[in-house]
């Protein structure tokens, strides 16, 4: 059941243009696929799933496939290298203090570059929490930030 409800998530933000978890649970539910938002939650964490923004300026979920571009991550370096001040860790988190208005390409980012122990991260707008699986993860995203820095 799992499987095709994540099938079916996945179908549904590339046919729709779907920017809340309420409104992709209502249309599961339209489909046959009741679940709850927790459920909802989770799937999309499995399955990579972020808010985009589109042509139009509105956010909406997609489907984010991990990047082993060479030429992406060197331009993802770039941007941190552009972007972050400084990068610390508070047990599992990664505190990442940018310039002003950069928090959310740093996060992009980092997400986009698939990071091991990454499960998500939150920008504001100058500051990034990168939220990792345990502080081993937290301590290994930081060396690996404070290295493309360089």
């Amino acid at each position: 059941m799992k499987s095709k409800r994540q099938q079916e998530i996945l179908r549904l933000i590339a046919k729709y243009d779907i920017d809340t978890q309420e409104e992709l649970r209502a249309k599961l539910a339209e489909n046959g696929f009741n679940a709850t938002q927790a459920t909802v939650s989770r799937d999309m964490r499995d399955l990579k799933i972020i808010k985009s923004s589109g042509s139009d300026g509105r956010y909406k979920y997609v489907f984010q496939e991990p990047v082993n571009d060479a030429k992406l991550q060197t331009r993802y370096a770039k941007v941190l290298r552009e972007a972050v001040k400084a990068v610390d860790v508070a047990i599992q988190l990664v505190v990442v203090n940018v310039y002003m208005g950069m928090a959310g390409a740093a996060a992009v980012a980092i997400d986009s570059l698939a990071l091991e122990g990454v499960v998500g991260s939150i920008a504001g707008e100058d500051t990034l929490i990168v939220i990792t699986k345990d502080n081993v993860s937290a301590e290994r995203v930081c060396s690996f930030i404070k290295e493309a820095i360089k």
